[in-house]
């Protein structure tokens, strides 16, 4: 399914408990893990150490962080959704996060969401409560699900 663009919030508001569109996939590769580890200062070595990984990680290779796949949530989002007269959107923060499978190095990941809340914001803002299922491909089980806030403003 293509991306969803809207003209304004009241075309937005009109898909509240919808169901999103399927992201597309991406790739997640061990630069994008050195990247997330020199950010956050968290270099254990299932992460980053590539060698040690393969010889004695349960996984036999990298996993990414589990917050990376929450750090990924606004780009997913952006990927299957556009409102035209946004000004600006801004996270808000999470009711619930569970990382339900690690995300190995080379994993390709995709976003299947819902909106379930639209709630006014102040003058000019909706705050949104997102339902978030990041997929790993091939595997039953989910990298993350979340309940994701965000704010929008016109």
């Amino acid at each position: 399914m293509a991306k969803v663009t809207l003209e304004d919030f009241n075309a937005f508001r009109e898909l509240e408990g919808q169901q999103l569109p399927e992201g597309e996939w991406m790739t997640v590769t061990q630069e994008m893990i050195n990247d997330f580890a020199k950010a956050t200062g968290d270099f254990q070595w299932i992460h980053v150490d590539v060698e040690k990984a393969t010889k004695y990680s349960p996984f036999k290779k990298p996993v990414a962080h589990g917050f990376m796949s929450v750090s990924l949530l606004s780009k997913m989002l952006e990927g299957v959704i556009q409102v035209k007269s946004a000004q600006m959107g801004v996270n808000y923060g999470l009711n619930k996060v569970r990382f339900p499978s690690p995300v190995l190095v080379n994993s390709r990941l995709r976003l299947v969401g819902s909106i379930s809340k639209i709630e006014d914001y102040g003058d000019n803002g909706l705050k949104i409560t997102w339902n978030c299922i990041v997929e790993i491909e091939g595997s039953e089980k989910p990298a993350c699900a979340a309940e994701f806030l965000s704010l929008m403003f016109e």
